[in-house]
């Protein structure tokens, strides 16, 4: 019952990370654009169309190569294109063509928007269009670019002040950063407030699986962390439905944000977990914590922490006889994740599937923009799909375990990317399917790595490890937008060229990960392990870290800390 109640809570605010990672899908939309003009309209021309304004024209709009010709009420005509507009020196008659001469100017008269779907967005309330269309591509990529930073600052932080203190701070940024947003006065101070709501709303992500994960016992640690991804999903699903429904940016916004205040102020009460406590030596806490746990969970005699670290106190009692610096003492760094040759190895196998999942997860998206029809329901699929990719996660990593379901999903990715290589482009049924596929496979991998990094690490630098691994994610993140503007840098490349081209990048990326996952230990039902020569024996390496820490048993001690709240009721999860 307690660990459900803790569960819940932490995943709840999970939904607010989905929704404002993707809130600039319908945020910083450009709608069609012309020209201003300077004056008052009296007809619009459009091809063979007339009308009184340009708001009757937008819908016969179809490329970026069309201009509409006005005249005004002084009997000047003009031809709006885009980025310019051109003044008639003969104003005879209003015809679409014209082969005279034309005077051109500058859009200094601002720019004229298609409000039929969105009343406002961020481009069009800063013109972000032409020569400042660079900027409104900067926005996701630095939302990202907020997102990595924040994974490496709060996974440290985590581990050194606990996880209950960012989940707190985190909590709060979010909702003051979202609301903020809102309420930006300039471009700039978008961009920057924004930011730091990506720094706050993945600090949140990276600790929320480590907090999860470390309350959770054995037989629900996979069920419970693949379903945090669950929960982002669902954020992308409410954004779609919010986009369909608020068609104005700050408004929109506020919307958004608002489903972060319930866990806002509920959140001051999610207690610290038994694992930090005992890392950093506060038993007596941690008892509080175990005690707490045990009456929610009707259990009328309470695992004694002193019971169950009497062992360990007295090997830290002896190691502090010949070395007073202990791991319990020493403040850890990213360095510690490369203490060894086995640790080293396994850190980079984990960096490179964050990698690879993030860029082809982005990468698989990229492509189902194709797919055409309304946007606000291709979102919505978008999330949606990812549901029934972590309820299948789950079973096979309860039955075939981390590793074993990990290699076919990363190997298969690849598979895939190599296949929509080869089909050909009239087969639009088949290229969509493959591409969902792929989505489908690379979202297995993405969510596993999680919780398998979680597992591979002790509790000392679990939370750097998992925010490390969250950082590599991120720079997958921030190179994938680009892939949607290199049709207008590389104008010789189409862009289905451009697409193939990263999604074969992605698929010897996959490849590369399965074969190196091979490498790693399983961590199905072991025990989470305390200190680093736990975790380098978990891969049958003797070699320790240079440091002196408790020996491999106390992570079992810790491990009984964590199941008897659940196995003491007899329950299975």
């Amino acid at each position: 019952r307690f660990q459900a109640c803790v569960y819940f809570a932490s995943v709840f605010q999970a939904m607010s990370c989905g929704i404002h990672y993707l809130a600039s899908v319908f945020m910083a939309v450009t709608p069609n654009f012309v020209c201003g003009f300077p004056g008052n309209v009296s007809s619009v021309l459009f091809h063979n169309s007339s009308a009184s304004s340009i708001e009757d024209i937008w819908t016969l709009w179809t490329s970026t190569e069309n201009y509409i010709v006005v005249q005004l009420e002084n009997g000047e005509i003009w031809e709006l294109d885009q980025c310019s507009r051109s003044k008639r020196e003969v104003s005879l008659d209003l015809a679409y063509e014209y082969e005279g001469n034309k005077s051109v100017f500058p859009c200094s008269d601002g720019f004229l928007y298609d409000d039929v779907k969105w009343k406002s967005t961020v481009v069009t309330q800063w013109d972000l269009v032409c020569d400042r269309e660079w900027l409104a591509k900067l926005i996701q990529p630095m939302f990202m670019l907020g997102v990595l930073v924040g994974a490496v600052i709060f996974g440290d932080i985590a581990d050194r002040l606990g996880r209950q203190r960012v989940i707190w701070f985190t909590s709060a940024g979010q909702f003051v950063f979202g609301i903020a947003v809102a309420f930006t006065f300039d471009y700039y101070s978008f961009v920057i407030v924004r930011f730091l709501l990506a720094m706050v709303s993945s600090g949140y992500l990276v600790v929320a699986f480590v907090y999860v994960t470390e309350f959770a016992g054995i037989k629900a640690r996979t069920w419970a962390s693949m379903h945090v991804h669950a929960f982002f999903a669902m954020g992308i699903m409410i954004v779609a439905l919010v986009g369909f429904l608020v068609r104005t940016w700050w408004v929109y916004q506020i919307f958004l944000s608002i489903a972060t205040l319930p866990f806002v102020l509920c959140c001051w009460m999610l207690p610290e977990t038994p694992f930090w406590l005992l890392s950093e030596e506060r038993y007596e806490d941690a008892q509080k914590v175990i005690d707490t746990m045990a009456r929610w969970n009707k259990v009328s005699t309470p695992c004694k922490v002193s019971e169950l670290c009497s062992v360990q106190q007295d090997d830290l009692a002896s190691g502090r006889a010949g070395d007073n610096d202990t791991s319990s003492t020493k403040k850890h760094n990213i360095l510690d994740l490369f203490c060894n040759w086995q640790i080293a190895r396994r850190t980079i196998t984990v960096w490179l599937i964050w990698f690879t999942g993030s860029l082809g997860y982005y990468v698989f998206s990229l492509s189902s923009v194709s797919l055409g029809g309304n946007e606000y329901l291709n979102l919505f699929l978008i999330g949606a799909v990812e549901l029934p990719c972590y309820i299948i996660a789950c079973l096979a990593m309860d039955k075939l375990g981390r590793r074993n379901t990990l290699i076919p999903f990363l190997l298969l990715s690849a598979l895939i990317c190599v296949l929509i290589m080869f089909l050909p482009q009239d087969f639009n049924i088949l290229i969509i399917l493959a591409n969902m596929a792929g989505k489908f496979s690379i979202g297995v991998a993405f969510g596993l790595i999680y919780l398998y990094t979680a597992e591979l690490y002790p509790t000392i630098v679990r939370s750097l490890a998992v925010g490390s691994g969250s950082m590599m994610c991120r720079v997958g993140s921030v190179v994938a937008p680009f892939c949607v503007y290199l049709r207008s840098v590389w104008i010789f490349m189409p862009l289905v060229a451009t697409v193939y081209f990263f999604q074969l990048l992605v698929g010897i990326m996959a490849l590369l990960s399965g074969i190196l996952t091979t490498m790693l230990p399983e961590t199905l039902g072991k025990p989470l392990t305390n200190t680093l020569v736990e975790a380098t024996e978990m891969g049958r390496n003797k070699k320790s870290c240079s440091e002196k820490t408790p020996p491999a048993h106390s992570g079992a001690a810790l491990e009984k800390i964590e199941m008897f709240g659940q196995e003491r009721v007899g329950t299975d999860k």
